[in-house]
């Protein structure tokens, strides 16, 4: 009796690894969901889309910076344009394109909907484009960035 009871021991462990194996085995199948399959042109693959954002990728001051141009003279803006700063003229290059400018805040700060913003004349030289223009930008929810509001070509009054 004992001997039989010895020979039911890994039998049933057996089964009881086989029921566990099943049961797992059922969580990775796929079963299409009722009426997924009647509903006609819809495409079942999962896709995505991945939107570019315009947040630091392109520049609103010229058409002649890359990103890295923009990003070095989006930090010299904020510095020039600093309500707690001196006014002073502010300078940013780029060794790797030869880009470079500088900021000049015009005037004080102002609010407008609750942002302060500023007054400035940019200059870019690009190498063989260079440009002068004249803007306002605001900071932007009570953070370091300054969203430029208006760009066009500097006019001397």
């Amino acid at each position: 009796m004992v001997h039989l009871a010895r020979g039911r021991a890994p039998a049933r462990a057996l089964a009881l690894a086989a029921v566990c194996a099943l049961g797992l085995a059922g969580c990775s199948m796929s079963l299409p969901l009722m009426g997924s399959a009647s509903i006609a042109g819809v495409d079942h693959e999962p896709t995505g889309t991945i939107v570019k954002t315009s947040v630091a990728t392109t520049s609103t001051l010229s058409n002649n910076l890359d990103v890295e141009d923009w990003r070095r003279a989006r930090a010299a803006l904020g510095t020039a344009l600093d309500p707690q700063g001196n006014g002073a003229t502010v300078a940013w290059d780029n060794p790797q394109t030869g880009r470079k400018g500088t900021f000049i805040p015009v005037a004080a700060p102002y609010p407008v909907d609750g942002q302060v913003c500023r007054a400035f004349i940019a200059r870019i030289d690009g190498g063989e484009v260079k440009e002068i223009v004249q803007g306002s930008a605001c900071r932007t929810g009570g953070t370091d960035d300054w969203a430029i509001r208006d760009v066009k070509p500097f006019r001397q009054s």
